[in-house]
């Protein structure tokens, strides 16, 4: 068929692409002409396949979906790129959009919201899942006390890398842990750790915890 829409899947989970893979193989309209399972791998079969969309998942080993999503879009600024992930959240949401995606979507969302937002995006459309930016949820950040906000505000400024680095700080893992789960150096990753505590002024995991559950990052 011709001017299918060519996608590359970007997920570190292989069972995760094979459902995906199955779900648009329905779909005359699109084509799977690659996958990758690390942001890296993803980086470089852009370069090499240009598809029309790629969709992947934000939480993977290497440099990580956001990072991904950056230098993908440095290399292409007409790169579409349709997030799918587990987060909902609108931090999650924010960020990855200003990091260059064209949309995000839940893996919650049902199968057909998958192959919408990827017509779209191939279109050149934007598409954000109905529900993931509420009204509810300006108002509970503008209620913020007046240190919360200024958590939010550094949070919103580190870096992609920086970002996933705190998340797991905030869930209790070690630098020796973290290092394993974003293939990093433990060197690396503990001056990160120092680099994220010195920034939100914290010392602990409970502070780091705390900061991350009262911007909606994690559940209490």
């Amino acid at each position: 068929m011709k001017n299918r829409i060519k996608i590359i899947l970007v997920d570190d989970h292989a069972v995760v692409r094979a459902g995906f893979r199955m779900l648009l193989s329905t779909e005359d309209s699109i084509e799977v002409i690659a996958e990758a399972e690390r942001g890296e791998q993803a980086c470089q079969l852009y370069l090499e396949k240009q598809p029309d969309v790629m969709v992947l998942d934000l939480s993977m080993p290497g440099i990580g979906g956001l990072e991904t999503i950056r230098r993908t879009c440095m290399r292409d600024n007409h790169a579409k790129i349709l997030v799918f992930s587990v987060h909902y959240e609108r931090v999650y949401v924010d960020r990855a959009m200003k990091a260059g995606a064209k949309g995000y979507i839940t893996k919650h969302a049902h199968p057909e919201i998958l192959v919408t937002a990827i017509k779209k995006i191939a279109r050149g459309e934007i598409y954000i899942e109905q529900g993931l930016i509420r009204d509810e949820d300006r108002l509970s950040n503008e209620r913020l006390e007046t240190s919360e906000t200024d958590y939010k505000t550094i949070i919103e400024s580190l870096s992609a890398r920086e970002f996933d680095v705190f998340l797991l700080l905030a869930k209790g893992l070690t630098a020796h842990k973290i290092a394993d789960e974003l293939c990093l150096g433990y060197k690396t990753a503990a001056n990160y750790g120092t680099q994220i505590r010195t920034k939100l002024k914290v010392s602990s995991v409970a502070e780091l915890a705390h900061i991350a559950i009262v911007l909606g990052l994690m559940k209490n």
